[in-house]
This record gives structure tokens, C-alpha cells and sequence, in this order.
């Protein structure tokens, strides 16, 4: 689900609105402005148009404004200049910390606390990849490291990490129109082809990070009297079948790479170039799974739109990977990570305000789950 930033703009959602509306009429092209805004209203786990906007307006202001030594201590740390205005929280934490925004005489950053950062790599292997994808055209905000040469530094009670600030529009919503596919599938291929060489796949889409099972989760959710129990009891099965896919087949050679690259991670700037951001789970996957989670993450029902980012990829990089079903595992098995921490959350959530957001999270997720038939789909157009 997507998460609306502290001080919500309605201009970009209605920005939004008239991406995804691109999107959706690549399959449906009788498709209006309302039905995307009410799409895109959901995507934000709300009913509908005028409830995304009235919470907009509800939290219009809001936000969280940090202590001004502390601010002064990270400017100092990473020499971004004196500070000329509070440093102000962009989002609701995350799973790997919560960022701010910082103007300085120098411009404006955006840095953030990574406190609950899992690193799949340490964080210069990570920068590596995100010099050389810029290098190679890839658009996106470049970490400024500290005085003493760190990307990540202890100040005060949290570890952080500065970006440079990206200037541009709200995320892409899925699904997203041909030419924002065309160019993801050109980004994924031009980061596989700087071929740099990484230990391993990525865990999160490499196993199961719990013994937990679907039917232990729906136990949890009903005995807690949740109203979406019913819904993941229904999905189980689904949820199980999708698992198999590609278990016994052996996996291809991974290359380092953004390991994240979902809509919610792509801005569009003028003139439509799209800008990647969001390095922090840079990770191993063979180039095949990373274009499968694409599909199934930015075009999953849209035809159009997967022949696009097939086409992109293919301009690039002059051929596809090898493309079948099994090349779908890292994307069910991170899928299934996905739906039990969501799931998770909602169920530990005590504070109001998380479990409100926990459960419309779960709620949304739960209703638009691909299918194994989905996925064969997305196969045959590969074809």
C-alpha cells in the first residue's frame, strides 16, 4: 500500500491520478479520470476519491520537526553547510528508518535515520552500484558522504544516511503506461549490464523468512477478531500455490542491483525522464527474476504495458534473459515475505494510528494478489 508523505500534496495526487489513468487505459481505454482517482484512493488504502482528499486535508501542516542541534550535527557531519530552515519529516517511519528533509546554504537534502536497515550488502558495495548506474545514464540522487568519508554515521541516538534531493513528481502508480514501463525495462537493463558481481541472491527473495504458516497467520488474525481474516483465509491457498513456483529449479547467476525497483521507487521530472530513487536494499538477483518482479510489480495485467517494458529492456541490452515461469520465484517468494510483515505489523500494531494503517494496508494488499495464472500470462507475452 502507499503511504502518504507527513504534509500530503494534492497536486501531485492529482498528478498521480493522471499517470496510473495512462496505465489503466493501455487495457481498458474507455477508462476515466474518476475510476483512476478512485483506484488511486485505494492504492492509498482509502475507499475513495473524496476520503483520500479529506485525510489530505487533515493533514495538511503536519509532520514532525526534529531538534535544531540535531540538525546542525548532521549538517556538520556530512558538510552540507549551515542550515537555513527546521529539518522537517517527509513520511511516517519505514522499514528501514525515517526520512527528513534538510535546507541548507547548500540546497536541500534529504536525510534519513536507518536505524531498522537490513543490509543485504554494506553500504560502499551499495554506492558502487549507484555511481556506476549513474555513469551509465540511470537517474537518481547520489549519496553525499561525511567529512570523515562514511555514508552512514552515528549522531546523537540513530545511524543516518544523506542524500542528495530529488526534484521532481509523486511515484508512479501501478499500473503504469507504456512509455513509464518502456523506460523501466531500459533502467533494468542498463543496471544488469554493468554486470558487477555481488555474493549471492538477495534473502528476501531467495527464502522464506519465517516458519510461520498461512494458516497460523489466520488463526493469529481471527483469534484478534480482524476483518480482514476471512480475506487472507481466502487468499491461503493462492498464497501457497504461488510459493512452488520455480522451488526445485535452479536458480541463474545473480548480478548486484536496486533489488527495490517497485513504482513507489521511480519519480517522473520534466519532460518525463523517470529518476530512481530509494538504494538503501541494493542486493544479488539474477537479471531474470528482477525483470519478473518488474512485470509482476509495475504491468501486471496490462499487456500493453509488459510488452513496453519487454521492448525497453530489449533496446538496451539486445536480448531478454531467459524468460519462463521459474524466473517468477524471486517475486513469490519476496511477495510472500511481504504479505506475513504486513500481516505481522497490522496484528502487533498498538498505537491507533498503526493499526489503522496496518490494516488498510493488508486490506488493500489482499485484494489485488497476482495469481499463478497472472504470471503464466506475463510468460506467453515474453514469448
Amino acid at each position: 500500500m502507499k503511504t502518504l508523505p507527513d504534509n500530503p500534496n494534492l497536486d501531485h495526487l492529482r498528478q498521480q491520478a493522471k499517470d496510473l489513468l495512462a496505465g489503466l487505459r493501455d487495457s481498458r481505454p474507455q477508462t476515466t479520470l474518476s475510476e483512476a482517482q478512485a483506484q488511486l484512493a485505494q492504492q492509498y488504502g482509502f475507499r475513495t476519491w473524496p476520503e483520500l482528499k479529506a485525510e489530505v486535508d487533515h493533514r495538511t501542516g503536519a509532520g514532525d520537526q526534529a531538534d535544531a542541534a540535531l540538525a546542525r550535527a548532521i549538517a556538520a557531519a556530512y558538510d552540507l553547510g549551515e542550515i537555513t530552515g527546521p529539518m522537517r519529516s517527509i513520511a511516517r517511519p519505514d522499514d528501514s528508518g525515517r526520512r527528513w528533509s534538510l535546507e541548507t546554504a547548500r540546497g536541500r537534502f534529504e536525510v534519513r535515520t536507518m536505524d531498522d536497515w537490513w543490509p543485504i550488502v554494506d553500504a560502499d558495495t551499495g554506492v558502487a552500484l549507484q555511481e556506476a548506474a549513474a555513469k551509465a545514464g540511470v537517474e537518481l540522487p547520489l549519496p553525499v558522504r561525511s567529512r570523515a568519508g562514511a555514508v552512514i554515521e552515528t549522531i546523537g541516538d540513530h545511524t543516518w544516511r544523506v542524500d542528495e534531493w530529488v526534484h521532481a513528481g509523486p511515484p508512479l502508480s501501478a499500473p503504469v503506461g507504456a512509455k513509464a514501463a518502456y523506460g523501466a525495462g531500459q533502467i533494468l537493463a542498463t543496471l544488469h549490464g554493468l554486470g558487477l558481481e555481488v555474493d549471492g541472491i538477495s534473502p528476501y527473495h531467495s527464502r522464506r523468512l519465517t516458519d510461520e504458516t498461512w494458516a497460523d497467520l489466520t488463526t493469529k488474525a481471527k483469534g484478534a477478531d480482524i476483518d480482514w481474516a476471512g480475506d487472507l483465509s481466502n487468499a491461503s491457498y493462492n498464497l501457497a500455490d504461488l510459493e512452488r513456483i520455480g522451488a526445485d529449479v535452479e536458480p541463474p547467476a545473480p548480478v548486484l542491483t536496486h533489488n527495490n525497483l517497485t513504482p513507489n521507487n521511480v519519480r517522473r521530472a520534466a519532460e518525463g525522464r523517470l529518476i530512481v530513487v530509494g538504494w538503501e536494499h541494493v542486493g544479488g538477483l539474477p537479471p531474470s527474476w528482477e525483470l519478473a518482479i518488474a512485470l509482476q510489480q509495475w504491468v501486471l495485467r496490462s499487456p500493453t504495458g509488459a510488452r513496453a517494458m519487454l521492448d525497453g529492456y530489449r533496446e538496451v541490452a539486445g536480448s531478454l534473459p531467459r524468460l519462463d515461469l521459474p524466473m517468477f520465484r524471486g517475486a513469490v517468494i519476496s511477495l510472500a515475505n511481504y504479505v506475513w510483515g504486513q500481516v505481522d505489523y497490522a496484528l502487533a500494531a498498538t498505537a491507533e494510528a498503526d493499526r489503522q494503517h496496518g490494516n488498510r494496508s493488508v486490506r488493500h494488499l489482499l485484494s489485488g494478489l497476482p495469481t499463478r495464472s497472472d504470471l503464466e500470462r506475463l510468460v506467453d507475452l515474453a514469448g
